[in-house]
This record gives structure tokens, C-alpha cells and sequence, in this order.
């Protein structure tokens, strides 16, 4: 039998929609714990290894990927201020789903006064969960079929005990209500998706801890697909990464997004000057829909936003959002993503055991 292998000669490389479509309200959540990374490696390394991250948000005895996206749906529904009943669809994307059997999206949507005339569902694909359920809404508003869809991304801190995931593997989301592009503060001019199955990171039924490729989930996973899937794009429209005001990619530590920037032809300056977005002072946001929601929180109309998704096993998605004028007058609506960043509480390696159930008793 012949593979069949598409090429950008067989098939136009963007996803379209058939009516215009945006971001018509999103709001952020990140939980008030922190954990420096000091604290880590004084408990495992003696205080060796900290290296450039300072802190992580760590969920409380109370807190799950289901109230946090409450959390964020509801900033959303205060920006886009609609009636929760118009909504057709509510998808939560996670790694830290509170169930294995369970969605959480029947949560969140009846939290919000969305049922019972809803599409409710759960995504997974490691850390691009969120930007599918984005894609998915805004194909779902796109073709017609609903007036708005709810579109979450939301995680909990996941690390073995001493691995280096303890450092940076965080908690907090963001939720976007897409809809009609005249309703919208921002308007999505193109999106892609560029997927090859790559096992850099995983974790099997049963299993507590996500396991991992180390340098592996550098090259040939992260940077080859946001690399592959923010080339595309540029040349899809061609485009330059000059024409960009913002950009934004999956964060999993400090250098990784910097890299890829380069690699995509942003300068250093352009960098250093606050391009590339989605970091809060030197607090880097735990996820590309966290990094978003931070940039549309100081966006001006006219604004371009370059986005590139990234989840392991593996995949990134790509898009390219315009700010309206509707921008203004939704950003005070709900609170900032620096606000819940501004807004901590330092806690102990001891209290974050306990708060993450790392102790079996």
C-alpha cells in the first residue's frame, strides 16, 4: 500500500474559516503559592542547579485544573460580557485533568451557567491541549455551527520529586471565548498545525510522574516543531518577523522560547525591547495561552501577534492574531495576568509536598 504523504504542493498548508472569527474575551488564572527554585535545590542538590528560574505557582489543597479554569472562564465572560447560555461549546485542555474518568469541561460549564444546551469535552496533547481547543472552537464558530465557543488551557504543577520538571513545571491557564471577528478584540488571520509523533515526554496509565527525553525534548521535539510550524506560517503569508508587534511560544523554561525566536529570524533587540512576550518582570508565564493572555492584557489596536504553540509527542500550533478596537475598553474588565503574578505567597518545599500530595500517608 502507498503512503500517502501531503505537501504544501497538494494542499494549502493554512486552516481556514468561513467566516471571520477572533478572541471576543479571554481571562488568566494562576494560584497565589510560589516555590522558588532555590528551595528545590536546597532540598535535592544543596543548593546547587537553580540556574536561571526563580520561582514556580503551585496550586492550593483547594485547587485543581477544574477551579482554575473556572477561574479564567469567568475573567473571560467579564471581558466579553455575553449571556454563558449563547455559548455552544466548552473545551478544557490538560495534562492535570482532576479525573481519569470525569471530564472536567461539564464542570467548568455548568460553574458558568453554560448547560444544558452544550458540547462539553476534554482535551489532551501534553502542553498544546489548550491551543487545540482553541483551534477546534475556531473552526466550531468558523464553519457556523455555533455563535461562541469556550476554549481552556489549563494545568497543575507535575514533577517527580528531584527532577528537574520541579523546577518549571508550574500551574495556571488561560481561557478564550472565541467568536464572531465583529465581536472581537482580536481577529485571527491565519492558523496551522505541524505534528509528527516524537515520544520526547510521556506518562503511562498509573503512573504519578510524567517521565521525559532530558536534552531530547530540546532537539529534535521542541525546536523542530516550532520551528517547522512558525516558518510555515511566515511563508504562508509572507511575512517577516519585523511585521510582528508581539510574539509568543510554549515556555517551559527560560532559553527554549529565546532560541526559537532567533532561529525564526526575531533580533536580540527586538527580544530585549519586549517582543517576545508573556513574561511578567523576570517571571516567565507558564504556557503559550498564559504568554498570550499577558500580551493582550498591554495590546493596542493594529497590534500583530505571532503564536506558536508547542506539545511533546509532538506538535505545535501556529497563528497569527490582529487586535481590534474593541481592545480598550474589555482589558480592565477582569484582572491582569501580572496581577495574579504580583499577587503571591512564598511556601516551602515541605508545604508544596504537602499541597501536591507528594507524601503517601
Amino acid at each position: 500500500m502507498k503512503r500517502n504523504n501531503h505537501s504544501e504542493d497538494t494542499q494549502d498548508p493554512l486552516l481556514k474559516t468561513l467566516i471571520e472569527v477572533g478572541i471576543v474575551g479571554y481571562g488568566a488564572y494562576v494560584p497565589r503559592y510560589r516555590l522558588p527554585a532555590k528551595e528545590v535545590s536546597r532540598v535535592w542538590t544543596g543548593g546547587i542547579g537553580a540556574g536561571p528560574i526563580l520561582e514556580k505557582s503551585v496550586p492550593g489543597l483547594d485547587e485543581d485544573v477544574a477551579t482554575m479554569s473556572i477561574e479564567a472562564a469567568r475573567n473571560a465572560l467579564a471581558r466579553a460580557q455575553i449571556d454563558p447560555g449563547l455559548i455552544r461549546a466548552v473545551w478544557v485542555g490538560s495534562e492535570s485533568h482532576p479525573y481519569a474518568v470525569k471530564p472536567t469541561s461539564t464542570i467548568v460549564a455548568e460553574a458558568i451557567g453554560a448547560t444544558p444546551h452544550i458540547q462539553a469535552a476534554d482535551w489532551e496533547f501534553a502542553c498544546k491541549a489548550g491551543s487545540e481547543t482553541m483551534q477546534a472552537a475556531i473552526g466550531f464558530v468558523g464553519s457556523g455551527m455555533a455563535q461562541y465557543a469556550l476554549a481552556i488551557g489549563m494545568d497543575t504543577a507535575q514533577g517527580r520529586p528531584g527532577d528537574a520538571l520541579e523546577y518549571t513545571a508550574a500551574a495556571g491557564g488561560a481561557a478564550y471565548l472565541i467568536g464572531p471577528g465583529k465581536d472581537s478584540i482580536a481577529i485571527f488571520e491565519a492558523t496551522y498545525s505541524y505534528v509528527t509523533d516524537t515520544p520526547d515526554f510521556w506518562r503511562r496509565p498509573g503512573e504519578m510522574y510524567p517521565s521525559h527525553g532530558d536534552r531530547f525534548t530540546g532537539e529534535p521535539a521542541y525546536f523542530k516543531h516550532v520551528g517547522a510550524a512558525g516558518r510555515a506560517m511566515l511563508e504562508a503569508l509572507d511575512a517577516q518577523p519585523g511585521d510582528f508587534d508581539y510574539a509568543v511560544f510554549h515556555q517551559p523554561n527560560v532559553k527554549f522560547p529565546e532560541r526559537a525566536a532567533k532561529e525564526l529570524g526575531f533580533t536580540q533587540d527586538q527580544i530585549e525591547t519586549g517582543l517576545l512576550a508573556g513574561r511578567v518582570g523576570n517571571v516567565y508565564a507558564g504556557s503559550s495561552l498564559l504568554g498570550l493572555a499577558a500580551i493582550l492584557d498591554e495590546a493596542k489596536p493594529g497590534n500583530r501577534i505571532f503564536f506558536v504553540s508547542y506539545g511533546s509527542g509532538a506538535g505545535s500550533d501556529a497563528m497569527v492574531l490582529r487586535v481590534t478596537d474593541l481592545i480598550a475598553e474589555r482589558q480592565g474588565r477582569a484582572p491582569k495576568t501580572c496581577d495574579y503574578i504580583a499577587r503571591r505567597t512564598e511556601i516551602d518545599y515541605a508545604t508544596y509536598a504537602r499541597y501536591r500530595g507528594k507524601l503517601a500517608t
